[in-house]
């Protein structure tokens, strides 16, 4: 696998013909900002904070090869408002003048904010936004490197009625951008299986979810799957255990952070399965470029690295590869980044020409006393 601080990327950046995306060519730059957009201290930080942490690695590791062209980390702290992540990418561009952008993190933010940064021609790679509606929008400059909801559901369904055996699943989603279209997801493919689906949604917001929690206790059901943020899921089966619902718990990758069990209580969150199109390096790690990856994340941020962090590392990867190969303007860095083909550390970087990631694995993890562990893919992984 290729990684930043191997001899590829070593090589020093060509000079370039301006750092702005007006075109400018009166100088060759010597630095360029790239943004990093999301959620850095909302609720739901926790799987944002660990991409941006891997934004961040993959930046100083290149930056110590001594390039022509360095490159400096701009953060934006969005707390996963629409409105906010808005303003904000106005600002990054008028402003800062980023010739390209990670994120934004959410789905929501980013159908409001990327339109902001496509009519400035600024290129963007989000490390975690799964909504299926985003690479409809025919946008040139938006990229993901994670698999969108339309695969990450149904083969989170595939799962829950094949190796968790269930045929009458209750599906919950919070409303939200990203929540009701993965719900929505899991719930047509339950039907195409043949499994009983009871629908209900939440408000994320409120603290007493009893309407919902006494819906699932009526309809007894054998699985019940929630789209939605970990602070929602983790209260929604604390309140659940509570009740007496012992259902096999579900959801994706916007509950895969300790703040579910943190939220549950270790004991109510133990068995909780989450799915993700993400690749988290685990304590028996086979792969070299995942076990350095991971080595030198915690020897930088002092913790094991999470949920999108090698996303977070790759979508910039890819920016950086672009500028060492000369590109300098946002168009140049655009049409770069839309030819990448390189080994990431979460997975194959290769884009279609929607912008879509062409790898496609989701894994499937589990919280077992007090600690999330990956399974394996949805293919291969088997309930213990």
């Amino acid at each position: 696998m290729a990684v930043v601080a191997a001899a590829g990327l070593a090589l020093t950046a060509c000079g370039g013909s301006g750092s702005s995306s007006d075109g400018d060519t009166s100088a060759a730059p010597t630095t360029l900002k790239i943004g990093f957009m999301g959620d850095l201290s909302g609720e739901n930080s926790g799987i944002v904070i660990p991409p941006r942490n891997g934004a961040q690695l993959a930046v100083d590791q290149y930056n110590a090869t001594n390039p022509k062209v360095k490159v400096e980390l701009i953060p934006y702290d969005s707390r996963a408002d629409a409105t906010t992540a808005v303003s904000l990418a106005q600002q990054a561009i008028k402003t800062d003048k980023i010739v390209a952008l990670v994120g934004p993190a959410f789905s929501g933010e980013s159908k409001q904010a990327v339109p902001v940064l496509e009519e400035a021609k600024i290129p963007n790679i989000s490390a975690s936004a799964t909504n299926v509606d985003l690479a409809k929008n025919g946008w040139k400059y938006w990229h993901r490197v994670v698999p969108n909801d339309g695969v990450q559901g149904p083969a989170i369904a595939d799962f829950i009625v094949g190796a968790a055996a269930a045929k009458n699943v209750f599906v919950v989603d919070d409303k939200s951008e990203y929540g009701k279209g993965l719900g929505d997801a899991v719930r047509g493919e339950l039907k195409t299986k043949g499994a009983t689906v009871t629908d209900d949604s939440l408000d994320p917001n409120a603290t007493d979810y009893s309407s919902t929690v006494n819906k699932v206790a009526a309809a007894k059901p054998d699985a019940l799957f929630f789209g939605g943020y970990y602070a929602a899921a983790g209260k929604l089966l604390k309140q659940l255990r509570d009740k007496g619902v012992t259902a096999k718990f579900f959801s994706a990758d916007g509950s895969l952070d300790k703040g579910l069990i943190e939220g549950a209580g270790e004991q109510q969150a133990e068995g909780a399965l989450i799915g993700c199109p993400c690749r988290i390096p685990t304590a028996g790690e086979t792969d070299a470029n995942v076990k350095k990856f991971a080595d030198d994340y915690k020897a930088k941020f002092g913790a094991d690295p999470l949920i999108y962090a090698t996303e977070g590392y790759d979508a910039m990867t890819a920016f950086l590869k672009a500028i060492q190969s000369g590109a300098t303007t946002s168009d140049a860095i655009n049409e770069a980044v839309g030819k990448s083909d390189f080994d990431g550390i979460s997975k194959h970087i290769k884009f279609d020409p929607n912008g879509e990631p062409a790898a496609k694995s989701i894994y499937i993890y589990q919280v077992k006393a007090g600690q999330i562990g990956l399974l394996g893919d949805t293919m291969t992984a088997k309930l213990g």
